[in-house]
């Protein structure tokens, strides 16, 4: 593991939602119920009693705007039901809320991504093998589409440049960590991970990044663009068993055998981390 690095964590968004998600949920009829844990979390978010700033959450509408066919196992909506849950909840307040002002084009993209996808996704003419692998189906080819994705990769970046200002800040999306510079997997189409960690050592806002990935899928996409750049230490926590089937490498994976409990879990995740 590297010594403490200047932008110390950039931990997958996807983690981020669930955790928040977690904190939001409990819902009975039209009652919203709080775990002790959950009252934790409220407590340490709100700004009653304290002169620290609240976490900035990060939050854009495009996040949940594309409605993909229905019954598809993809739950788009999830990030707008997220969003709303913990205003509802007053876990953050509406002063907390950033949204990115700007989509990357293509050219920014271009960073860690390919020009000919990038050209083909913003073109909405992305072949049917590519499409078929992200797993969006036609939904893939529409500008709403397109503008949702790009949605997510700002709304991370900006995550991190917040998190660098407040020492902590959350995206509500993002965490596409099966995305490579290639092509999309997974419902990853572009790797916001892998672009905000590059964006911010290009601008040198960072010397080192760390991503730390703790989904239950490798994330391999990330591993793969990260790979060969000493700057960025990708850290993989996920079910050995589970997708991907060829798994990536890893600055350093954690792969967890099928039944782990929490206890086993985040002891794990205390030591490697």
């Amino acid at each position: 593991m590297p010594e403490p690095l200047t932008c110390r964590v950039m931990l997958r968004g996807l983690c981020h939602r669930r955790c928040m998600q977690a904190a939001a949920a409990g819902m009975h009829g039209s009652i919203w119920r709080r775990s002790a844990a959950q009252q934790q979390l409220v407590q340490a978010y709100s700004n009653s009693s304290t002169s620290t700033p609240p976490m900035p959450v990060v939050y854009h509408p495009l996040y949940s705007a594309p409605q993909l066919a229905p019954g598809h196992r993809f739950p788009m909506q999830v990030f707008r039901c997220i969003y709303e849950r913990l205003l509802q909840q007053n876990i953050i307040q509406p002063t907390q809320v950033r949204m990115p002002e700007h989509l990357p084009s293509d050219r920014d993209l271009s960073l860690v991504h390919c020009p000919e996808y990038l050209a083909a996704f913003s073109s909405c003419s992305l072949d049917e093998q590519r499409v078929r692998r992200i797993g969006f189906g036609p939904t893939t080819r529409t500008q709403i589409l397109v503008d949702r994705t790009k949605s997510e990769v700002a709304g991370t970046l900006l995550t991190a440049r917040l998190a660098l200002q407040h020492g902590l800040a959350c995206n509500t999306a993002g965490g596409t960590h099966h995305a490579f510079a290639d092509s999309g997997s997974g419902f990853c189409i572009l790797n916001d991970l892998a672009y905000t960690a590059h964006t911010l050592l290009q601008e040198r806002a960072v010397e080192r990044v760390l991503i730390l990935d703790l989904d239950v899928h490798q994330g391999d996409g990330t591993a793969a663009m990260c790979a060969g750049n000493l700057d960025i230490f990708t850290l993989s926590v996920h079910a050995e068993s589970n997708f991907p089937a060829r798994k990536q490498k890893s600055s350093l994976d954690i792969g967890l055998q099928d039944g782990v409990g929490d206890k086993e879990y985040l002891t794990t995740v205390a030591q490697v981390s």
